[in-house]
Protein backbone atom coordinates (compact mmCIF):
# COMPACT_ATOMS: atom_id res chain seq x y z
CA UNK A 1 0.00 0.00 0.00
CA UNK A 2 1.25 3.47 -0.89
CA UNK A 3 2.29 5.47 2.15
CA UNK A 4 0.54 8.75 2.87
CA UNK A 5 3.12 11.56 2.83
CA UNK A 6 3.69 13.08 6.24
CA UNK A 7 3.33 16.75 7.10
CA UNK A 8 7.12 16.91 7.34
CA UNK A 9 7.30 16.11 3.62
CA UNK A 10 5.61 19.42 2.78
CA UNK A 11 7.89 22.19 1.56
CA UNK A 12 5.36 24.92 2.36
CA UNK A 13 4.51 25.42 6.05
CA UNK A 14 0.89 24.54 6.78
CA UNK A 15 -0.98 26.57 9.34
CA UNK A 16 -4.04 25.61 11.36
CA UNK A 17 -7.21 24.67 9.47
CA UNK A 18 -9.56 27.42 8.35
CA UNK A 19 -12.62 27.73 10.61
CA UNK A 20 -15.92 26.25 9.57
CA UNK A 21 -18.79 28.58 8.83
CA UNK A 22 -20.63 28.87 12.20
CA UNK A 23 -23.95 27.64 10.83
CA UNK A 24 -22.25 24.71 9.09
CA UNK A 25 -20.17 23.90 12.17
CA UNK A 26 -23.38 23.30 14.14
CA UNK A 27 -24.66 20.98 11.40
CA UNK A 28 -21.31 19.18 11.26
CA UNK A 29 -21.55 18.25 14.94
CA UNK A 30 -24.68 16.24 14.14
CA UNK A 31 -23.32 14.87 10.86
CA UNK A 32 -20.12 13.71 12.57
CA UNK A 33 -22.07 11.38 14.84
CA UNK A 34 -23.00 9.29 11.79
CA UNK A 35 -20.27 10.07 9.27
CA UNK A 36 -16.72 10.31 10.64
CA UNK A 37 -14.10 12.21 8.61
CA UNK A 38 -12.02 9.12 7.87
CA UNK A 39 -13.12 6.26 5.63
CA UNK A 40 -11.29 2.94 5.93
CA UNK A 41 -11.60 0.12 3.39
CA UNK A 42 -13.47 -2.14 5.80
CA UNK A 43 -16.20 0.51 6.15
CA UNK A 44 -17.16 0.50 2.47
CA UNK A 45 -19.73 -2.38 2.47
CA UNK A 46 -21.79 -0.91 5.31
CA UNK A 47 -21.73 2.56 3.76
CA UNK A 48 -22.89 1.14 0.43
CA UNK A 49 -25.84 -0.56 2.10
CA UNK A 50 -26.78 2.58 3.99
CA UNK A 51 -26.59 4.76 0.88
CA UNK A 52 -28.96 2.49 -1.03
CA UNK A 53 -31.53 2.77 1.76
CA UNK A 54 -31.28 6.56 2.00
CA UNK A 55 -31.36 7.26 -1.73
CA UNK A 56 -34.13 4.77 -2.43
CA UNK A 57 -36.40 6.21 0.24
CA UNK A 58 -35.99 9.91 -0.45
CA UNK A 59 -36.06 10.41 -4.21
CA UNK A 60 -38.97 11.31 -6.50
CA UNK A 61 -37.21 11.33 -9.85
CA UNK A 62 -40.29 12.65 -11.64
CA UNK A 63 -40.26 15.77 -9.40
CA UNK A 64 -44.01 15.60 -9.10
CA UNK A 65 -44.54 14.85 -12.78
CA UNK A 66 -42.10 17.40 -14.20
CA UNK A 67 -39.96 14.63 -15.73
CA UNK A 68 -40.54 11.44 -17.66
CA UNK A 69 -38.10 8.91 -16.26
CA UNK A 70 -36.67 5.76 -17.77
CA UNK A 71 -33.60 3.61 -17.23
CA UNK A 72 -31.77 2.24 -20.24
CA UNK A 73 -29.01 -0.31 -20.50
CA UNK A 74 -26.57 0.78 -23.19
CA UNK A 75 -23.30 -0.64 -24.52
CA UNK A 76 -20.36 -0.14 -22.21
CA UNK A 77 -16.68 0.08 -23.14
CA UNK A 78 -15.44 -2.54 -25.58
CA UNK A 79 -15.22 -5.91 -23.84
CA UNK A 80 -16.89 -4.59 -20.67
CA UNK A 81 -20.42 -4.91 -19.25
CA UNK A 82 -23.27 -2.69 -20.38
CA UNK A 83 -23.87 0.63 -18.61
CA UNK A 84 -27.11 1.79 -16.97
CA UNK A 85 -28.29 5.32 -17.74
CA UNK A 86 -31.02 7.04 -15.75
CA UNK A 87 -32.76 9.39 -18.19
CA UNK A 88 -35.01 12.20 -16.94
CA UNK A 89 -36.67 14.24 -19.69
CA UNK A 90 -38.92 17.27 -19.22
CA UNK A 91 -42.55 16.24 -19.61
CA UNK A 92 -44.46 17.71 -22.54
CA UNK A 93 -41.52 19.35 -24.32
CA UNK A 94 -41.87 19.64 -28.07
CA UNK A 95 -38.33 20.76 -28.89
CA UNK A 96 -34.80 19.46 -28.41
CA UNK A 97 -33.49 20.26 -24.93
CA UNK A 98 -29.98 20.60 -23.49
CA UNK A 99 -28.62 17.76 -21.35
CA UNK A 100 -26.92 17.63 -17.96
CA UNK A 101 -24.79 14.47 -18.08
CA UNK A 102 -24.34 13.57 -14.42
CA UNK A 103 -21.49 11.52 -12.94
CA UNK A 104 -22.22 10.71 -9.31
CA UNK A 105 -19.96 11.11 -6.30
CA UNK A 106 -18.95 8.61 -3.65
CA UNK A 107 -15.16 8.58 -3.49
CA UNK A 108 -14.95 6.11 -6.42
CA UNK A 109 -16.24 3.40 -4.08
CA UNK A 110 -19.87 4.34 -3.29
CA UNK A 111 -23.11 5.30 -5.01
CA UNK A 112 -25.15 4.69 -8.13
CA UNK A 113 -26.84 6.76 -10.82
CA UNK A 114 -29.37 8.11 -8.31
CA UNK A 115 -26.74 9.40 -5.88
CA UNK A 116 -26.65 13.18 -5.73
CA UNK A 117 -28.97 13.60 -8.72
CA UNK A 118 -31.32 15.90 -6.82
CA UNK A 119 -29.51 19.15 -7.59
CA UNK A 120 -29.13 18.26 -11.27
CA UNK A 121 -32.90 17.78 -11.41
CA UNK A 122 -33.36 21.18 -9.76
CA UNK A 123 -31.19 22.74 -12.49
CA UNK A 124 -33.14 20.88 -15.15
CA UNK A 125 -36.47 22.06 -13.82
CA UNK A 126 -35.30 25.68 -13.70
CA UNK A 127 -33.54 25.66 -17.07
CA UNK A 128 -35.64 23.26 -19.15
CA UNK A 129 -32.96 20.63 -19.60
CA UNK A 130 -32.86 16.85 -19.37
CA UNK A 131 -30.65 14.88 -16.99
CA UNK A 132 -28.81 11.68 -17.88
CA UNK A 133 -27.08 10.04 -14.92
CA UNK A 134 -24.60 7.24 -15.51
CA UNK A 135 -24.01 4.23 -13.29
CA UNK A 136 -20.36 3.25 -13.43
CA UNK A 137 -18.51 0.29 -11.96
CA UNK A 138 -17.06 1.01 -8.54
CA UNK A 139 -13.58 0.48 -7.13
CA UNK A 140 -11.90 -1.46 -5.62
CA UNK A 141 -13.68 -4.31 -7.42
CA UNK A 142 -13.35 -2.35 -10.67
CA UNK A 143 -10.22 -0.14 -10.60
CA UNK A 144 -9.22 2.45 -13.18
CA UNK A 145 -10.02 2.71 -16.05
CA UNK A 146 -13.41 1.03 -15.47
CA UNK A 147 -15.25 4.00 -13.86
CA UNK A 148 -14.19 6.68 -16.33
CA UNK A 149 -14.57 4.42 -19.37
CA UNK A 150 -18.13 3.58 -18.29
CA UNK A 151 -18.88 7.29 -17.93
CA UNK A 152 -17.40 8.03 -21.34
CA UNK A 153 -19.28 5.18 -23.02
CA UNK A 154 -22.54 6.50 -21.61
CA UNK A 155 -21.73 10.00 -22.86
CA UNK A 156 -20.97 8.73 -26.38
CA UNK A 157 -24.26 6.78 -26.45
CA UNK A 158 -26.17 9.85 -25.25
CA UNK A 159 -24.65 11.97 -28.00
CA UNK A 160 -25.31 9.36 -30.68
CA UNK A 161 -28.96 8.94 -29.63
CA UNK A 162 -29.68 12.61 -28.93
CA UNK A 163 -32.22 13.03 -31.75
CA UNK A 164 -34.13 9.92 -30.66
CA UNK A 165 -34.26 11.18 -27.07
CA UNK A 166 -35.23 14.74 -27.94
CA UNK A 167 -31.90 16.19 -26.87
CA UNK A 168 -29.88 19.04 -28.34
CA UNK A 169 -26.58 17.29 -29.11
CA UNK A 170 -24.75 20.62 -29.28
CA UNK A 171 -25.60 21.46 -25.67
CA UNK A 172 -24.35 18.67 -23.41
CA UNK A 173 -22.87 19.65 -20.05
CA UNK A 174 -20.97 17.18 -17.87
CA UNK A 175 -21.47 17.66 -14.15
CA UNK A 176 -20.56 15.92 -10.93
CA UNK A 177 -19.59 16.40 -7.31
CA UNK A 178 -16.61 14.96 -5.42
CA UNK A 179 -15.54 11.78 -7.24
CA UNK A 180 -18.20 12.67 -9.78
CA UNK A 181 -16.52 16.04 -10.29
CA UNK A 182 -13.24 14.28 -10.93
CA UNK A 183 -14.93 11.93 -13.39
CA UNK A 184 -16.65 14.83 -15.16
CA UNK A 185 -13.25 16.51 -15.59
CA UNK A 186 -11.74 13.25 -16.84
CA UNK A 187 -14.60 12.69 -19.30
CA UNK A 188 -14.01 16.20 -20.67
CA UNK A 189 -10.34 15.32 -21.18
CA UNK A 190 -11.25 12.04 -22.89
CA UNK A 191 -13.79 13.72 -25.16
CA UNK A 192 -11.17 16.25 -26.23
CA UNK A 193 -8.39 13.71 -26.73
CA UNK A 194 -10.51 11.12 -28.57
CA UNK A 195 -12.37 13.60 -30.73
CA UNK A 196 -15.54 12.61 -28.92
CA UNK A 197 -18.70 14.55 -28.11
CA UNK A 198 -18.24 18.32 -28.09
CA UNK A 199 -19.25 19.56 -24.65
CA UNK A 200 -20.85 22.89 -23.86
CA UNK A 201 -19.47 23.02 -20.31
CA UNK A 202 -18.25 21.14 -17.25
CA UNK A 203 -19.52 21.61 -13.70
CA UNK A 204 -16.96 20.38 -11.17
CA UNK A 205 -18.26 20.58 -7.61
CA UNK A 206 -15.68 19.97 -4.86
CA UNK A 207 -13.95 17.71 -7.40
CA UNK A 208 -11.64 14.80 -6.54
CA UNK A 209 -8.78 15.56 -8.93
CA UNK A 210 -5.40 14.66 -7.46
CA UNK A 211 -4.35 11.21 -6.24
CA UNK A 212 -1.17 12.53 -4.62
CA UNK A 213 -3.11 13.65 -1.53
CA UNK A 214 -0.37 16.03 -0.43
CA UNK A 215 -1.77 19.55 -0.71
CA UNK A 216 -1.73 21.92 2.27
CA UNK A 217 -5.52 21.65 2.52
CA UNK A 218 -5.33 17.86 2.71
CA UNK A 219 -3.01 18.21 5.71
CA UNK A 220 -5.01 20.98 7.34
CA UNK A 221 -8.25 19.00 7.22
CA UNK A 222 -6.86 15.65 8.42
CA UNK A 223 -9.32 14.26 10.95
CA UNK A 224 -11.79 17.09 10.41
CA UNK A 225 -14.99 17.69 8.50
CA UNK A 226 -16.12 15.19 5.87
CA UNK A 227 -13.78 13.12 3.65
CA UNK A 228 -10.42 13.80 5.22
CA UNK A 229 -6.95 12.76 4.09
CA UNK A 230 -7.35 9.17 5.27
CA UNK A 231 -10.65 8.82 3.42
CA UNK A 232 -9.03 10.30 0.33
CA UNK A 233 -6.20 7.79 0.55
CA UNK A 234 -8.76 4.98 0.80
CA UNK A 235 -10.62 6.17 -2.29
CA UNK A 236 -7.58 6.74 -4.46
CA UNK A 237 -5.94 3.47 -3.43
CA UNK A 238 -9.15 1.62 -4.28
CA UNK A 239 -9.09 3.19 -7.75
CA UNK A 240 -5.36 3.05 -8.52
CA UNK A 241 -3.82 0.45 -6.21
CA UNK A 242 -0.05 0.75 -6.01
CA UNK A 243 -0.06 3.48 -8.67
CA UNK A 244 -1.72 5.91 -6.24
CA UNK A 245 0.59 8.84 -5.62
CA UNK A 246 3.27 7.44 -7.94
CA UNK A 247 4.70 8.81 -11.18
CA UNK A 248 2.49 6.83 -13.55
CA UNK A 249 -1.06 7.73 -12.50
CA UNK A 250 -3.25 8.43 -15.50
CA UNK A 251 -4.72 11.90 -16.06
CA UNK A 252 -7.98 10.14 -16.94
CA UNK A 253 -8.03 8.84 -13.37
CA UNK A 254 -6.61 11.96 -11.71
CA UNK A 255 -7.19 15.01 -13.95
CA UNK A 256 -4.71 17.08 -11.93
CA UNK A 257 -2.05 14.94 -13.64
CA UNK A 258 -3.02 16.21 -17.12
CA UNK A 259 -0.19 18.23 -18.64
CA UNK A 260 -2.41 19.91 -21.24
CA UNK A 261 -5.59 21.73 -20.19
CA UNK A 262 -6.13 23.59 -23.45
CA UNK A 263 -9.27 23.31 -25.60
CA UNK A 264 -11.53 22.21 -22.76
CA UNK A 265 -15.14 23.32 -22.37
CA UNK A 266 -15.85 26.22 -19.99
CA UNK A 267 -15.66 25.08 -16.38
CA UNK A 268 -17.49 25.98 -13.22
CA UNK A 269 -15.47 24.87 -10.20
CA UNK A 270 -16.46 25.33 -6.59
CA UNK A 271 -15.14 24.06 -3.28
CA UNK A 272 -15.21 24.88 0.43
CA UNK A 273 -12.29 26.60 2.10
CA UNK A 274 -12.34 24.03 4.92
CA UNK A 275 -12.06 20.79 2.96
CA UNK A 276 -9.47 18.42 1.56
CA UNK A 277 -10.08 19.29 -2.11
CA UNK A 278 -9.67 23.06 -1.78
CA UNK A 279 -6.14 23.44 -3.10
CA UNK A 280 -6.37 20.96 -5.97
CA UNK A 281 -9.57 22.69 -7.16
CA UNK A 282 -7.91 26.11 -7.06
CA UNK A 283 -4.87 24.73 -8.88
CA UNK A 284 -7.03 23.16 -11.61
CA UNK A 285 -8.88 26.41 -12.27
CA UNK A 286 -5.59 28.32 -12.30
CA UNK A 287 -4.11 25.94 -14.84
CA UNK A 288 -7.18 26.24 -17.08
CA UNK A 289 -6.73 30.04 -17.06
CA UNK A 290 -3.01 29.68 -17.68
CA UNK A 291 -3.86 27.53 -20.71
CA UNK A 292 -6.13 30.22 -22.10
CA UNK A 293 -9.37 28.53 -21.08
CA UNK A 294 -12.54 29.66 -19.33
CA UNK A 295 -13.25 28.83 -15.71
CA UNK A 296 -15.30 30.32 -12.92
CA UNK A 297 -13.96 29.45 -9.46
CA UNK A 298 -15.70 29.81 -6.10
CA UNK A 299 -14.04 29.00 -2.78
CA UNK A 300 -16.82 29.17 -0.21
CA UNK A 301 -15.57 30.38 3.19
CA UNK A 302 -15.95 27.83 5.94
CA UNK A 303 -17.51 25.15 3.74
CA UNK A 304 -16.73 21.50 4.50
CA UNK A 305 -16.91 18.76 1.87
CA UNK A 306 -20.49 18.30 0.69
CA UNK A 307 -21.91 20.95 3.01
CA UNK A 308 -24.49 22.10 0.46
CA UNK A 309 -26.00 18.62 0.30
CA UNK A 310 -25.78 17.85 4.01
CA UNK A 311 -26.92 21.26 5.28
CA UNK A 312 -28.97 22.59 2.34
CA UNK A 313 -30.83 25.25 4.34
CA UNK A 314 -27.67 27.00 5.57
CA UNK A 315 -27.13 30.47 4.15
CA UNK A 316 -23.79 29.47 2.60
CA UNK A 317 -25.41 26.46 0.93
CA UNK A 318 -28.12 28.66 -0.55
CA UNK A 319 -25.53 31.10 -1.91
CA UNK A 320 -23.53 28.20 -3.35
CA UNK A 321 -26.49 26.69 -5.17
CA UNK A 322 -27.57 30.08 -6.52
CA UNK A 323 -24.11 30.72 -8.02
CA UNK A 324 -24.15 27.38 -9.84
CA UNK A 325 -27.57 28.04 -11.31
CA UNK A 326 -26.58 31.54 -12.44
CA UNK A 327 -23.53 30.15 -14.26
CA UNK A 328 -25.58 27.48 -16.01
CA UNK A 329 -28.18 30.05 -16.99
CA UNK A 330 -25.49 32.21 -18.59
CA UNK A 331 -23.89 29.23 -20.31
CA UNK A 332 -27.21 28.14 -21.82
CA UNK A 333 -28.26 31.68 -22.66
CA UNK A 334 -31.46 31.36 -20.64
Amino acid sequence: MTAIPSAEDQRVPVGPPPPFDPELAAALEVIGEHLPPALLPEMIPALRDGLVVVEGAALDLTAGGAFVVEERTVPGPEGAPDVSLLICRPAGTGHAVPVIYHTHGGGMVLGDNRTGIGEALEWARELGTAVVSVEYRLAPENPHPAPVEDCYAGLVWTREHAAELGFDASRIIVAGASAGGGLAAAVALLARDRGGPALLGQVLLCPMLDDRNDTPSSHQMAGRGVWDRTANHTGWTALLGDAQGGPDASPYAAPARAEDLTALPPAFIDVGSAETFRDESVAYATRIWRSGGRAELHVWPGGFHGYDQMAPQAALSQDTKAARLRWLRRLLGN
